[in-house]
């Protein structure tokens, strides 16, 4: 071409060279990319606090402040008032809280076919745009119909966030470091969780609208941040070459790694990522529009290698992250805290616990890199199941809170120290660790579409536990009243969880995204961690015999040398 060349891609065998050296370019990157999981944290952190401010109960309900109703009422007349009339009905809580998941789960979806047709990135940025539309309806909202409303339309938005920035992250991140840098990503979900307690914590007191609308509101400013951002950021390599346009995908993994186009490093990289997508798409041909979902669930269910099996490990990971019972918690923890009896300041309570969970998540940063991804899954699920029912084994005995049986203050403190004892072990384990092994697990022919599955599948279980939380657990006639009894059972399916992890979940610690692939195809679950790579696609598929170039202006040309860390 005019002004430049032609570069040859050929691949190579060493299998230690299938990807350029991380540079602080790469770190940066894939950092910005996790600001994303602000949009998931936040949304799930403000309606639990929203739903138990008097301002948002009174409009809601049209019944007056307890101090109102009766200014000489004792601690018992306001805590029977409270609870049988000023609260929102347990139907209004299931349905504001959960329409938002209903309306991720279809995002996700959609999200994950979108991202093949115009990208990554501007997926992400559509997102972005959806979820305002959303966030401004919430804001404006005085009722039901409008909150809803908006929460449905926000919840597409968060949707095309939440399951496209774990692949963007996945296939841009350096392998040493991916794991790391995946749980960022939940460090933020943490993050915008403890905001929008914060945020919540300072308005629960004002008698106006300005209670709940400005923590809504506060959430425009994150989607402005991530849609400028990502408007700046290249589009993942690994798009391109699916999509066939691989100068366009030297040029985006050049940005990535911060290599000009004619280091080796990028052709060898490169190559293996083209031989990798030639070998996927021999084993499962690409056919019409239905074809393409219908490969995520080709093969057998008992080969862990098959587009069906990975896809339904998706799944299930996401389902059992969210049966943990961690955003019980975190959606209804300051309507629970109220239930102790003991607890003067349950919003207070609540932002401790939020508080742990953020502490708590930068660990996993070193754990799933050092320990990897399949042992912190098994030791986390072991060590919620330990947690939950010692709080549940206190809740039914000293801490139990009835008229005939006022609860120990002491009682109420351990359990409140379990609980976050057992965030703690989910935000080391659980919380990153799912996100980082679904955005490694799936071959590129349907990644995009495996990871949307797996992120539906998250905020469809989220929808579930959003819906019938309030009916187990409220202090009302028309629910369970399972109090803290209800983490015997969060414990419970956490016994599954620890089963599921050990038979099923492979180790990928330390490979790229195309060595993962091969791993699946030679090993199980239980013996992956000893797998070591041992051969290239490159060479496999005989790439250098087939005249790949790359064509190439000379302001791309460099010296093959970059600063490394």
């Amino acid at each position: 071409m005019p002004g430049g060349g032609a570069v040859p891609v050929t691949g190579t065998s060493d299998v230690n060279r299938v990807e350029a050296p991380v540079t602080v370019r790469a770190y940066l990157i894939v950092a910005f990319a996790a600001f994303g999981g602000i949009f998931f944290g936040y949304d799930t952190g403000w309606m639990g606090g929203v739903l138990n401010m008097d301002y948002f109960i009174k409009q809601y309900t049209g019944y007056d402040y307890p101090d109102v109703w009766n200014p000489d009422a004792t601690a018992d007349q306001i805590k029977t008032y409270r609870n049988e009339f000023f609260s929102v009905p347990s139907w209004q809580q299931s349905l504001t809280t959960s329409i938002l998941s209903a309306g991720t789960f279809f995002g996700a979806i959609i999200a994950g076919d979108l991202a093949d047709f115009i990208g990554r990135r501007m997926t992400i940025i559509l997102g972005c745009v959806i979820f305002s539309v959303g966030g401004i309806l919430e804001t404006a909202s005085t009722g039901l119909n409008v909150m809803v409303a908006g929460r449905l339309i926000a919840g597409f938005g968060v949707g095309f966030i939440s399951a496209i920035v774990i692949l963007y992250m996945s296939e841009i991140a350096p392998r040493k470091v991916r794991g790391a840098v995946v749980a960022g990503y939940q460090f933020c979900i943490t993050i915008g969780i403890l905001l929008a307690n914060c945020v919540v914590y300072g308005t629960q007191n004002r008698r106006d609208t300005g209670s709940y609308r400005i923590p809504i509101a506060v959430q425009f400013l994150w989607a402005i941040i991530l849609a400028v951002g990502l408007a700046l950021l290249p589009e993942s390599p690994r798009y391109w070459v699916k999509k066939g346009k691989l100068d366009k995908a030297a040029h985006a993994l050049g940005r990535v790694r911060g290599q000009p186009l004619d280091s080796e490093y990028i052709q060898d990289e490169l190559a293996e990522i083209i031989a990798n997508h030639e070998y996927e798409m021999s084993v499962v041909p690409q056919t019409s529009y239905l074809g393409s979902w219908m490969s995520c669930f080709e093969g057998k269910i008992t080969n862990p290698a098959s587009n069906k099996r990975r896809t339904i490990l998706g799944i299930c990971m996401q389902m059992m992250q969210q049966l943990t019972g961690i955003n019980f918690i975190f959606y209804f923890g300051p309507v629970f805290f109220q239930q102790l009896g003991s607890i003067s300041n349950p919003f207070l309570i609540s932002l401790v616990t939020t508080l742990v969970n953020v502490l708590s998540t930068p660990a996993s940063f070193v754990m799933v890199e050092k320990i990897g991804r399949r042992r912190i899954l098994i030791f986390g699920a072991a060590g919620m199941v330990i947690m939950q029912f010692i709080v549940g084994a206190i809740g039914a005995t000293a801490g139990k809170n009835t008229a005939d049986h006022p609860a120990n203050p002491n009682a109420t403190r351990a359990m409140i120290a379990f609980i976050c004892l057992n965030i703690s072990v989910f935000a080391t384990t659980w919380g990153p660790a799912a996100w980082i092994v679904i955005g490694e697990i799936f071959p590129l022919t349907i990644r995009s579409r495996g990871v949307g599955l797996s992120t539906a599948s998250n905020w469809f279980w989220n929808c579930i536990i959003g819906v019938i939380t309030p009916y187990l657990v409220a202090d009302r006639a028309d629910s369970a009243r399972l109090g803290s009894n209800v983490f015997f059972m969060w414990g419970g399916l956490c016994c599954i969880s620890f089963f599921f992890a050990y038979f099923l979940v492979p180790e990928t610690k330390g490979l790229t995204l195309e060595q993962v692939d091969k791993m699946l195809e030679e090993s199980t679950p239980r013996t992956s961690r000893k797998w070591k790579p041992h051969s290239t696609f490159a060479s496999e598929m005989h790439l250098g015999e087939k005249h790949i170039e790359i064509p190439v202006g000379t302001d791309n040309v460099a010296a093959k040398t970059a600063t490394t860390v």
